[in-house]
């Protein structure tokens, strides 16, 4: 069983409150992704859960027992880091059994439990190799590994693959996925990247402020954001905001359409412009195009367009996928 609660939960240093009051509940077997701005208190939040730091107020409850005052040892909980913080000269078996040899595991009990993680892992070949011969990838799954080990409640990743490369990323966050659907064990991952947090979450939690914002399905919140916010943050490249006249006549404060969303024209449509860049990747075209009243308006197409810069396009977004915000920023419900 991994079920986490969160019952206003706060943490503050000194007059400052970096966590305000956070209520959430995580499932069991659930993978829920952390997103946010820098300074938002994702990690925070998570060393919270862990215990690494203490809270200011509220609950958190692990499987109906609230854990709040419990030293990290004891709330059955893995944490792997950004940082692998691997001992350099252990082997990869004996970093990814360490934890298991200070709580006094056998032997043979705890090769047996290493061999079965590093199998997972893809590590068989190099578990007696010391992490210095590892690729950056390799030393990532050791630290996932040393995780595996102790059969947690829950794994807690705090921005776990933000040292490594673009292409290591992919292939690591695919791993993390398939690993944590194997298991089944409950997992609450950190990070500022959101196509790790729309491409990995059966939920995500968006934070500002120390406050949750939204939380939802990736696609819930992709399609349905409840505010000004999530809707600027949710979504590469960000959906476009427009305010002023436009905004207007479509009742409302600002609107905003995401790039996928616009259809494109040299001959009519709804907005003219004129387009200030045109990127042409194969697969997508995305065009920069300033149009008078609206500001400069991000458009996605598919496939390959004949367009250039300085030519002038139409732009008409679709009617039924317009979000509508009011003064406060909060999306207007139809």
């Amino acid at each position: 069983m991994g079920k986490i609660e969160l019952k206003g939960v706060e943490k503050a240093f000194g007059n400052v409150r970096v966590i305000q009051g956070v209520d959430l509940v995580v499932d069991d077997g659930a993978f829920v992704v952390f997103v946010g701005p820098s300074g938002c208190g994702k990690s925070t939040l998570l060393r919270l859960i862990a215990g690494l730091e203490d809270a200011t107020g509220g609950q958190i409850l692990i499987d109906g027992v609230n854990v709040i005052d419990q030293p990290p040892s004891q709330r059955g909980l893995s944490m792997v880091f950004q940082s692998y913080a691997l001992y350099p000269h252990m082997t990869v078996r004996n970093n990814i059994g360490f934890g298991l040899r200070m709580a006094g595991m056998k032997a043979a009990e705890r090769d047996r439990k290493v061999e079965e993680a590093a199998a997972l892992l893809n590590l068989t070949p190099y578990l007696e190799r010391r992490p210095g011969a590892l690729s950056g990838g390799q030393r990532q799954r050791v630290a996932i590994g040393r995780a595996i080990v102790r059969q947690p409640k829950a794994f807690l990743f705090d921005e776990p693959l933000s040292n490594l490369d673009a292409a290591l990323r992919v292939n690591m966050r695919l791993e993390i996925s398939r690993l944590q659907n194997s298991l089944g064990t409950t997992a609450i991952y950190v990070t500022h990247d959101q196509v790790e947090a729309m491409t990995m979450a059966d939920k995500i939690v968006v934070l500002n402020a120390g406050k949750i914002e939204q939380v939802g399905s990736p696609i819930d919140l992709y399609n349905r954001p409840d505010n000004l916010f999530v809707a600027g943050f949710i979504g590469s490249p960000k959906m476009n905001l427009v305010t002023g006249r436009i905004a207007g006549a479509l009742q409302a404060t600002t609107i905003g359409v995401r790039p996928e969303h616009l259809r494109l024209s040299r001959e009519s449509g709804d907005w003219k412009g004129t387009v200030q860049i045109a990127e042409h990747l194969g697969s997508d075209t995305f065009l920069y195009v300033e149009v008078p009243d609206a500001g400069l308006i991000t458009v996605r197409s598919e496939g390959e367009v004949r367009v250039s810069t300085g030519d002038t396009v139409f732009l008409s977004p679709e009617p039924t996928l317009i979000h509508r915000f009011d003064t406060a920023g909060q999306a207007i419900r139809a």
